[in-house]
């Protein structure tokens, strides 16, 4: 990939959404299946090859360590978003890279998820997203392609600033 091919497919979707701002509000959808038996969750991926994540307890939780955990796959995505951004920025920027690594940790007290100290929060409480980058470039375009990288990641952004979120239950169609 290269700018110009990197600008051609994004100028239509850039003209459109300045055109009908509406259009650019897309409703991102991921359904889940639980499995009872596992204590787990088995979500679609139909984006990619049609397969499922099983998703389940962390072995720090009483699982086994054989289904994914949803601290990881956070970390995961966050991973994933962030080297895709990276990519399209460096591209945009011309700066040739000869391999990034993307690196997320976080640290997470099992005592909150696990009810053993309702003063220990439930979940992640820091992560650290860490670049290793084989370039030439002058540290002063290094941190250009960082910033710019926090800036458009949507995963680094929606952590970073929160997000409304909401719960709903609606009733299951029964069998008849």
């Amino acid at each position: 990939m290269n700018k110009e091919l990197l600008r051609s497919l994004q100028l239509p979707v850039k003209q459109r959404y300045q055109e009908c701002p509406q259009a650019a509000q897309v409703v991102m959808k991921v359904t889940g299946e639980v499995d009872f038996q596992r204590l787990g969750c088995r979500i679609s991926l139909p984006a990619n090859d049609g397969r499922w994540i099983l998703a389940g307890l962390h072995p720090a939780a009483g699982g086994n360590g054989t289904m994914a955990c949803s601290g990881e796959l956070l970390l995961q995505a966050l991973v994933s978003c962030a080297g895709t951004t990276l990519a399209a920025v460096a591209t945009s920027m011309e700066l040739p890279i000869h391999r990034a690594t993307l690196t997320a940790s976080g640290t997470m007290d099992f005592r909150g998820t696990m009810g053993v100290d309702r003063s220990v929060p439930v979940g992640l409480t820091d992560i650290q997203l860490a670049f290793q980058l084989d370039t030439q470039a002058p540290e002063e375009t290094i941190a250009k392609l960082l910033q710019l990288t926090e800036r458009y990641c949507v995963v680094f952004r929606t952590l970073a600033d929160g997000v409304r979120l909401t719960s709903v239950c609606t009733p299951a169609a029964t069998a008849k």
